[in-house]
């Protein structure tokens, strides 16, 4: 049974030692979506596109501010190559558009009865740009790049990554300071919260209270994964409950987000006193992550981030490759606004690491049947090197 105690906890936590941290956080300003829009005209001149069509979500947030969700009704930008935006949406929404758009731009608005692609090919015509590539931006869906081939049958579809990836992938000052701030609650909320697990707790509970803790520190949760036993050896876990014991693991991977910016950190530890099994591969994973960062240098291949810890793990014994037991996953992705972005540290993935560049190290290890240790820190490339959002734990016994 669980203890009353636990679930008091995690349904009203005592919260009143902590304070938010996110009160200085600065919003990302007019001049650098404009300064973003400005540099996205100028790959797509240098690319030979006209313009590009993005849809509601993070990278309609990232240029214009418009922080949208996505529905069958179609809400969008397009960036032409030179000259201001132009926003569709629908006629309702548009009051509601408006109040989060940032830069100058052309809302045009569609009736339930009317296309709102036939209103972006009048705006393409207009400038002179329906003849020119349309780039389409990676997670435009299917309906809205068909319907533009319907209204504009003769206009040439093209990818807009080397647009969009090329702006959204290098980060700014602002934005890697909203990205430490992200990382500063989370790591506080983990210190916070590690004392107060329970024997007895569920998965729930347990991110109830880290959740709790994020938003009483300044962040807005994104996400609180708690692993708890066997559920630690799958990386996202299983439908099985499981609830803390005695020399039980503990993984959690959480993340929050500071002005649309995200943190995604992992800490595993263990309930009681730990076994020379557990504090074995929790220390092969705290290896690889040190492997990994002196690995990303300025220049070098992402994957070739993958392949030196993926090798040392082989070494150990791991593997090979994605075999278990051993690294089912690649070492880290992309992080910014989205929580998951482009490009990855898998092996095959040939981008050269530069400056503003930000990534997940989480080299992970699983045993199927028996647990898994994940420890996943954040870092951005400086010109003189890889620097940590936040700092990976000392030991499995000072695993915040």
């Amino acid at each position: 049974m669980v203890a009353l105690s636990s679930i008091v906890r995690a349904a009203e936590p005592d919260l009143s030692a902590l304070q938010s941290l996110t009160t200085g956080a600065r919003p990302i300003g007019k001049a650098e979506r404009l300064a973003r829009v400005a540099k996205a005209q100028g790959l797509m001149r240098k690319a030979g596109i006209g313009a590009v069509l993005i849809e509601a979500g993070s990278s309609l947030d990232y240029f214009t501010g418009v922080r949208w969700g996505r529905s069958e009704r179609l809400t969008a930008v397009v960036l032409p190559v030179e000259g201001e935006a132009m926003i569709v949406t629908p006629f309702f929404e548009r009051p509601s558009v408006e109040q989060t758009l940032a830069i100058p731009a052309d809302v045009r608005v569609w009736q339930e009865d009317e296309d709102p692609l036939k209103l972006v090919a009048g705006f393409l015509t207009e400038r002179k740009l329906s003849a020119q590539p349309i780039g389409i931006e990676e997670t435009v869906r299917f309906f809205a790049f068909d319907g533009l081939k319907r209204v504009l049958p003769d206009a040439r579809i093209v990818s807009a990554n080397p647009i969009v990836r090329g702006c959204r992938m290098i980060k700014t000052p602002a934005e890697i300071a909203l990205m430490e701030a992200a990382s500063n609650v989370t790591v506080a909320a983990y210190r916070w919260l590690h004392p107060r697990i329970e024997k007895g707790m569920t998965q729930p509970q347990i991110s109830a209270l880290m959740n709790a803790a994020t938003r009483k520190l300044g962040g807005t949760p994104e996400f609180a994964m708690a692993l708890v036993g066997e559920g630690a050896a799958y990386p996202h876990g299983s439908i099985k409950p499981q609830v803390v014991a005695d020399g039980q693991i503990v993984l959690m991977d959480c993340g929050c987000t500071v002005e649309g910016y995200q943190s995604d950190i992992s800490r595993t530890w263990v309930f009681g006193q730990a076994s020379k099994e557990q504090r074995t591969l929790w220390d092969h994973v705290a290896e690889g992550q040190r492997i990994a960062f002196a690995t990303a240098k300025l220049g070098v291949p992402a994957g070739s981030v993958d392949d030196a810890v993926r090798a040392a793990y082989e070494k150990w014994g791991y593997g090979p490759r994605y075999q278990l037991p051993g690294l089912s996953h690649r070492t880290g992705h992309g992080i910014g606004m989205d929580g998951h972005e482009p490009v990855n540290l898998v092996h095959g993935e040939a981008t050269p690491l530069g400056v503003g560049m930000c990534f997940s190290n989480e080299p992970g290890l699983y045993i199927p049947g028996a647990f898994g240790v994940r420890l996943e820190d954040c870092f951005h490339m400086t010109e003189s090197g890889p620097c940590y959002f936040s700092q990976p734990p000392k030991s499995i016994d000072e695993p915040v």
